[in-house]
């Protein structure tokens, strides 16, 4: 079951970043390292912050939840939502299309659906063709499925099958979608925002790690506070509908996702992210006894590029041009909870990812 709508462009002018002549060799090739001009950071600031803005008009009482969505988005990651039903996942997924000028299309999985119904297919069509005698001929051609859209909502993704959950991997990775024998580009930008429920557990299929390390951040939707509960009945039960405005499009976003990557990152930054990943890991020297005795696998190479990339985006949330150890530690919970896999005895005493991550994070201070 899917559902696609298109927001109308906002027009914007285009900034380029400066490019600086410094390089840095990182594995074995040469690239070419940015500095974000004074400028470029000033409309990322500003718009980053009118898109949270909007998000928290209609969204109520989810504050870091928001913020942890567009740290994603403006590094260009997926994201998996994780929480109980009624707290607004798949409302601030709609509300997040609509502040941005980007084609939106809702999947909703269920058990019977098949990867055809998220990637596309083969039909018969009618063609035109004057030069036989029946004026038409039959030809296949391809018709595209919800996938093809800028900003897909996979609404509990977790009630499909594994084969259907699998028709995303490659969209998510590569950005392209293979039927047949083509392959074909998805739109840019592309994002994956799926939810899923920690309660049902009774006819629902666990992503696999392989799918699991392709979102960029998970994030978890807690129950918002009594104060907040009264702000939802103020707008939400009243004669008044409360919509979201346009912010940005999607020449707009590109341009801040450009901006953020950027961001410079010092050496020693980089290492202490380095040691917080290979912390996770239970044979390496530096992990804390709870990783020992607790976890089986820890993060992959996958979650130390989610902790730089949106630790740039924080600091310039924050209004810093450079990635502190602050920024890091703040990203570490979200970027890498989903990728570390606990063993029985982690399963048995109740230990989660968030305390083996605290545990990690004070040892390296």
């Amino acid at each position: 079951m899917a559902n696609t709508s298109e927001n109308t462009p906002v027009g914007a002018q285009s900034i380029t970043p400066t490019i600086d002549d410094d390089t840095t060799n990182h594995t074995s090739s040469q690239e070419v390292s940015t500095e974000p001009s004074a400028e470029d950071i000033t409309v990322f600031v500003e718009t980053a912050q009118k898109l949270e803005k909007e998000l928290d008009s209609i969204v109520v009482g989810q504050e870091r939840v928001i913020r942890e969505l567009l740290l994603a988005l403006l590094a260009g990651g997926h994201v998996l939502l994780e929480g109980v039903p009624g707290l607004g996942k798949t409302l601030l997924v709609r509300t997040l299309s609509d502040t941005l000028a980007l084609k939106f299309a809702r999947i909703q999985f269920t058990p019977d659906l098949m990867p055809a119904d998220i990637v596309g297919t083969t039909i018969v069509t009618e063609q035109v063709d004057e030069t036989i005698p029946s004026g038409s001929k039959r030809v296949f051609s391809f018709q595209p499925g919800p996938i093809f859209a800028n900003i897909v909502l996979a609404d509990e993704v977790n009630r499909a099958t594994p084969k259907t959950q699998s028709a995303l991997l490659e969209g998510m990775q590569e950005h392209t979608v293979s039927v047949g024998d083509a392959t074909r580009p998805l739109p840019k930008p592309f994002f994956v925002l799926a939810t899923q429920n920690p309660l049902e557990m009774e006819g629902t299929y666990p992503l696999p790690e392989a799918q699991l390390d392709r979102f960029l951040l998970k994030i978890l939707v807690n129950f918002p506070h009594a104060k907040d509960l009264l702000r939802i009945i103020d707008t939400t039960v009243g004669t008044q509908s409360l919509r979201a405005s346009q912010v940005a499009n999607g020449e707009q976003l590109a341009h801040m996702i450009e901006t953020a990557r950027a961001v410079p990152v010092a050496t020693h930054i980089k290492e202490y992210a380095v040691r917080l990943l290979l912390a996770t890991h239970p044979d390496n020297e530096e992990a804390p006894d709870k990783v020992r005795n607790f976890v089986r696998y820890g993060a992959s190479p996958r979650g130390l590029q989610a902790m730089i990339l949106t630790a740039k985006v924080r600091a310039l949330l924050e209004g810093r041009f450079n990635v502190s150890q602050e920024d890091v530690q703040a990203v570490a919970f979200p970027a890498l909870r989903h990728r570390i896999i606990l063993n029985f005895d982690g399963l048995a005493d109740g230990v989660t990812p968030e305390d083996l991550i605290k545990s990690i994070v004070e040892e390296m201070e």
